[in-house]
């Protein structure tokens, strides 16, 4: 790949796609959040409305006025959710956790730093270690999160001398350690908590059109997300040539014979990895599974932190969240948008939305979204330049 390919694969037009999928998201749900109005319960005969039950469903609908009629001693007082982003308060312990949140950023660039040194046997100093996932990071924010960086890490390791088998096993064993981490959390902390609290209540929302049902698309994506781990579990580390043979056969079907090709050469890029990994010993994929683990926490515990900043949370809802954080990820792994954007601000406000003060879940979702995702745009546009040229030498 020339220095050319590579401007064009990060273009400007590139970088501005998600950040635009991003804001028009956002900027839309702001928009309806900030359009409605609520009801809230106060006291008895201080109220301006009185709850009248119109549907006969004994449940207080708090978003529907039908349900609220103007009363002089009423017990419930409507109120717009522009007012309550008017009522966050932030302080000097808000700005505390707001940092706390920003490290837990910088401890996961820091365990993949560790994770892929680890993997090249130091072949990669740290200074290099950086600059990979600097720019690995970057490519993952510009494509949708089915693919990530993985299609161009490769070719990142591989200008930093790291050999070609080698570094296509790399980039395979942290995509692999990537969805065993989400295999093996997800049902223990599924079996911990219980269905009820681990899924949004909610069966789904219309968006566009589309009814979206969230249990549903979790468990679709974690089919995927299974369904990948042991392709590459089984080509890297059991049988590469029966995958090899599996994608020579299923790509021969006449509507599949387009991609072909492709398909054969992933076939052969997984012969070699598995070959670059025979004889390796236990601690080799101990601790990059370790540092995996880690870096995923420390990404989950930045929306923990946010919260805690405006919201006082037990220690049982911090679980609930880290349960939610695991639903909303995994889908957002499949998303078919340049690093989930949209996709990434709707689910925080589906997922998370009951544990954040009403009608503010799409700010808290921007702020999440400018320390966890967009400095990676602005790192890797920065980095990259430097790296071409360093590289390239």
């Amino acid at each position: 790949m020339k220095e050319s390919n590579i401007t064009n694969q990060f273009s400007n037009r590139r970088i501005i796609l998600p950040v635009l999928l991003g804001l028009l998201v956002s900027g839309l749900l702001l928009y309806y959040n900030l359009s409605d109005v609520r009801f809230e319960r106060v006291v008895d005969g201080e109220g301006l409305y009185t709850w009248v039950d119109s549907n006969n469903d004994g449940v207080e609908q708090l978003l529907d006025s039908k349900e609220f009629v103007l009363s002089d001693n009423g017990n419930y007082n409507k109120i717009t959710y522009k007012e309550i982003l008017k009522g966050i308060d932030w302080t000097v312990y808000t700005a505390l956790w707001i940092v706390l949140a920003c490290s837990m950023m910088v401890l996961k660039v820091v365990m993949y730093m560790y994770r892929i040194r680890s993997l090249t046997d130091k072949e990669l100093s740290w200074k290099q270690s950086f600059n990979v996932i600097a720019v690995w990071e970057f490519a993952s924010s510009l494509t949708p999160g089915v693919v990530g960086g993985a299609a161009l890490a490769m070719f990142i390791l591989n200008r930093e001398k790291i050999a070609l088998g080698k570094a296509t096993a790399m980039v395979m064993i942290t995509t692999m350690f990537d969805n065993l981490f989400f295999l093996l959390a997800i049902p223990i902390v599924y079996f911990l908590i219980g269905q009820s609290t681990f899924f949004p209540p909610i069966g789904g929302k219309e968006m566009f059109g589309i009814e979206f049902g969230v249990e549903g698309l979790f468990w679709i994506a974690y089919g995927f997300v299974f369904f990948f781990f042991m392709f590459l579990f089984v080509g890297l580390l059991i049988k590469p040539v029966l995958v090899k043979n599996v994608l020579k056969t299923v790509f021969s079907i006449p509507f599949l014979r387009r991609w072909k090709a492709k398909a054969l050469k992933t076939g052969e890029e997984i012969e070699l990895a598995s070959e670059t990994l025979k004889g390796k010993t236990f601690s080799y994929w101990f601790k990059p599974f370790l540092a995996t683990t880690i870096a995923w926490t420390g990404r989950f515990m930045v929306i923990n932190f946010i919260i805690q900043g405006f919201v006082s949370t037990s220690l049982a809802d911090h679980f609930k969240l880290y349960a939610r954080e695991l639903g909303m990820w995994i889908i957002m792994l499949v998303s078919p948008t340049p690093g989930g954007s949209g996709v990434a601000e709707y689910s925080f406000t589906v997922f998370l939305g009951e544990f954040i003060p009403v009608g503010t879940a799409i700010v808290f979702a921007i702020l999440w979204r400018l320390i966890s995702y967009y400095p990676y745009l602005f790192m890797g546009a920065i980095v990259l330049p430097k790296w071409i040229s360093r590289t390239g030498k």
